[in-house]
Parts: structure tokens; C-alpha cells; sequence
């Protein structure tokens, strides 16, 4: 079976006073599709950098990106963005909700990047906000809401229209222990039915759902 992600030779590298920092170096890795993998690792281990690159929200890099049959790293701005939008669905450490709209609002948005139809947008939101249990919070904003309810608010969004690939970067973070372990199952139950998950995790308990776990240390990922 070809691998949703191959990456060869990757590496990211920032100017600083003292000189070239490099965030990540060599990476080579390919996930198959259909898995679920955790990566580990000290802070400032070059972790939320990887999933950032692997999302396509960082593009200062050096090496190969292969997404299915994509080439992202020749890829064009506009063109990563469209593949993005398409394939995949983030969670996000600082949740990422947009202020100005309705939690409601937050979650119809990766559907209307999909050109999904109105009704069918309406039903999935529905849907969603009744499988999270915040069907009562659906008109609310995000300021309104506790850091545990944006965390849900931001999974719920990065799922809500299937995407093939899932990138959660502490997904759990500002949840306790029983939403958790909630949400630790649906990602299970996603990955079952076919979506292909990759996780940033400082939790042992989060990382055992996975079938795989890699480990970068200063940024070199540490031998399987």
C-alpha cells in the first residue's frame, strides 16, 4: 500500500544572533494510511514544528514532502492551501476559533471549504454539535466559553467533514481526565473506520491508543 506521508531529508532551519537554529534535521519517515501515530518528545524537541509542516501551515523548509501523490514541496502557496483545506483536519494547541463567529458558525467552516451543500452542512453541524455534547453552547463564542469547551469546540471542527488526515497537536490538553479519555476514543473509533491520525502528546495514557510512536530529541528523530 503506498504511504499517505513519505518525508526525505527534511529539516527546518531559523536565523538567530548566534547563527543558524536548525528546529528539525533529517527527518525521513513515511506513515502508511489508515495508521495512527504519536509523536513524543521534550519540550523544544521540534515536535509542533513536524505537525505544522505535515499540515501545510509552515512552508520555510528544506527536504521532501510527499502527501499520497502530491509533491508538497513544489507546491505553490495558493496549491497547499487548496490541498490542506481537502485533506486535512487540525487540531490546534491555541484552539484557532475564529472570535467574531458562533461556535456553530466555527464548525460549518471546513464544510464550506468542501463545497458541501447547505442542508447537508446544517445536518453535519448538528450532528457534531450533538456527538460533543454542546448542542446547548451552538450560539455561543468562543471568549464565552471555558478553555475545555474551545478544546472541544476545536476537535469537533477538525473532524466535522472526514477528513483523510487528522493532525492534533495536544488534543487533550485543557480537558479533564474523563473528556479525555472521550475524545481519545473517538480518535480511536476515526481511526478504525479509516481516517489516518497523527498525534502530538506529552501523555503516555493518550500515546497507548496509537499503533506507532516516534520520538524527536533537539530535533533529530530518534532511531524506531
Amino acid at each position: 500500500m503506498q504511504p499517505i506521508i513519505r518525508l526525505k531529508n527534511l529539516e527546518k532551519c531559523v536565523k538567530t544572533k548566534a547563527g543558524p537554529l536548525y528546529l528539525l534535521r533529517q527527518i525521513n519517515l513515511e506513515v502508511e494510511e489508515g495508521e495512527f501515530m504519536t509523536i513524543m518528545g521534550p519540550s523544544g524537541a521540534g515536535k509542533s514544528t513536524l505537525l505544522h509542516i505535515l499540515g501545510m501551515y509552515d512552508s520555510a523548509w528544506e527536504g521532501e514532502y510527499h502527501l499520497e501523490d502530491r509533491e508538497v514541496h513544489k507546491l505553490s502557496a495558493k496549491e497547499r492551501a487548496a490541498l490542506n483545506k481537502s485533506h486535512v483536519g487540525f487540531v490546534f494547541q491555541q484552539f484557532h476559533l475564529l472570535d467574531d463567529l458562533t461556535v456553530a458558525e466555527n464548525l460549518d467552516i471546513p464544510l464550506s471549504y468542501r463545497n458541501v451543500k447547505g442542508s447537508q452542512r446544517q445536518a453535519a453541524v448538528a450532528d457534531t454539535l450533538d456527538r460533543f455534547g454542546i448542542v446547548g453552547k451552538k450560539d455561543l463564542f468562543p471568549s464565552q466559553l471555558s478553555g475545555g469547551q474551545q478544546q472541544l469546540v476545536a476537535i469537533a471542527r477538525a473532524i466535522i467533514a472526514k477528513p483523510k488526515l487528522l493532525l492534533a497537536d495536544e488534543p487533550t490538553g485543557n480537558l479533564h481526565t474523563e473528556q479525555g479519555k472521550e475524545i481519545m476514543e473517538l480518535f480511536k473509533r476515526l481511526n478504525r473506520e479509516g481516517t489516518t491520525i497523527i498525534q502530538v502528546t506529552h501523555s503516555e495514557t493518550n500515546a497507548a491508543y496509537s499503533r506507532r510512536i516516534i520520538r524527536l530529541r533537539d530535533g533529530w528523530m530518534e532511531k524506531e
